[in-house]
This record gives C-alpha cells, structure tokens and sequence, in this order.
C-alpha cells in the first residue's frame, strides 16, 4: 500500500507518516518549507526499515500539485493534512474587517489545492478499485473561532466535499471521510498555558488531550483496508469534547 500525506514533515503528519510505515506501507510525505524536518521523517522511517520519500507541493502554488503526485507514483491512500493557516489577525477584527484577498487565498491553498490533489489521485484509485482519502479538519470549523472566520470556513468545507467524494467514488471501492482534531499536543510550541491545557482537558471524558500519535491511529485505520465500509463520515477526536477553540 502507498500512501501520500500532505504536510507529513511535523506535527500530525509526521506522526500519520511514521504509523504508516509502521504498518507496512510505503509512504510519501509532502512539505513546503520544512526540506530538513521532511528529510528528517523520511530518515526515520528507513531507520525502522520502512520506505518513505519527500516531495515538494505548496497549496498556494497549485501548478505544484500534479508533478508532486507524479514524483509519487501510485497512491493508494491520500491523507489530507497540509493547511493554509491564512493572516494571523486579532480577535479585535470583526468580520466584515477581513479583506477579500484573504478570504480567496484561504480557499484556494485549503478548499481547491485539496480538490485538485484528490482530482489528481482519484483516477487511479478507480481503476484499481480501492481508495481511502481522508481529510484532517479542526473542531475550529464546528466550533468558530472568535475574530476572523476564513480558516474555519475552510475546514468545513472539506467537510462537504468528502460527503460529495463518498457518494461520487464509493461504488468504485474508494472511501472518504474526515478526522476532525480538537487542541492536539505536538512538538511545536503551543500559545495555550497549561493552565488552560488543564481546563480544556478536564472538559473531555478522557480528562486528557491527544496526541499527535493518537490522531495518527485515527487517520490509519480510516485509510486503510481495515477500513472497510466506513465513508461520509465526520469522525471527531476526543479532544474536541473540550471545545478547545474557545479557550484557546
């Protein structure tokens, strides 16, 4: 099985990477602008004895996404993970502050970059009759976030387009759902403290927030072949049960 997750160079994506090679499956990851941290994973995942290889794709450049997918090869499952954050605005600016230019360049690189890589896949897919896509969202979507509204916006859409995807390739063997992450811990430098890690913990009925890890089993098993019926469906990670984007 190969699998191509976008944005595999950190965070989520690199630990999705790592449980797919730990699985058995050959993976290619993407990065934009993390080469060395991409280079990083790929070194990982040989050192286990997996197969892993990098490319370059930028959401914002979607002239990158078709020969991204052909230095690939054959993909049998595409995690969607890669994201366009959009212009950090404070909270102050209402929502009629946000300029147009914003609001396009947050649904080109997050809404149409995806549509056009899962175009680019797809075909394939069919022909060999078995898929998974799955679509990495944010409880920010569900929730909103307070001040501008492009990045949320963004992610739900996602959300639409795998009900559209499931109903347009299910008969062809292919599945597409998403996994939506609440406030997940990685190894990046987070801007919540832990007091409010605590708050938003103890509002979940696991009393603790996921990791990157725990997204990663997640992600694995909807786009396997152990996953084997399961399609449309907005899949929510325990960590959302804190409504995190609100404290955050």
């Amino acid at each position: 099985m190969h699998v191509l997750i976008t944005g595999g160079s950190s965070g989520i994506g690199a630990a999705t990477a790592l449980a797919y090679a730990r699985a058995g499956a050959r993976v290619t990851i993407t990065y934009n602008t993390g080469a060395d941290r991409a280079a990083g994973v790929v070194k990982r995942i040989e050192e286990e004895g997996g197969q892993a290889a990098a490319v370059h794709l930028d959401l914002e450049d979607h002239a990158t996404i078709a020969p991204a997918v052909a230095q690939a090869g054959e993909v049998d499952a595409l995690v969607a993970n890669a994201v366009r954050w959009g212009t950090i605005m404070p909270n102050s600016v209402p929502f009629e502050g946000v300029p147009a230019a914003e609001w396009s360049a947050v649904m080109h690189a997050n809404v149409v970059a995806n549509a056009l890589l899962v175009q680019a896949v797809l075909p394939g897919m069919r022909r060999r009759g078995f898929g998974r896509i799955v679509f990495v969202s944010s409880g920010a979507g569900e929730e909103g976030l307070p001040g501008p509204g492009a990045y949320g916006t963004a992610k739900m859409a996602l959300h639409g387009m795998a009900r559209a995807l499931a109903w347009d390739a299910g008969k062809d063997g292919v599945l597409v759902n998403v996994a939506v992450a609440g406030l997940t811990l990685t190894e990046r430098e987070r801007p919540v403290s832990q007091e409010a890690l605590d708050a938003i913990a103890a509002r979940t009925p696991t009393r603790r927030l996921s990791t990157a890890e725990d997204m990663a089993a997640l992600i694995l098993f909807l786009g396997s072949a152990a996953n084997r019926n399961l399609t449309g469906e907005i899949i929510r990670d325990g960590s959302n049960a804190g409504r995190s984007s609100h404290v955050a």
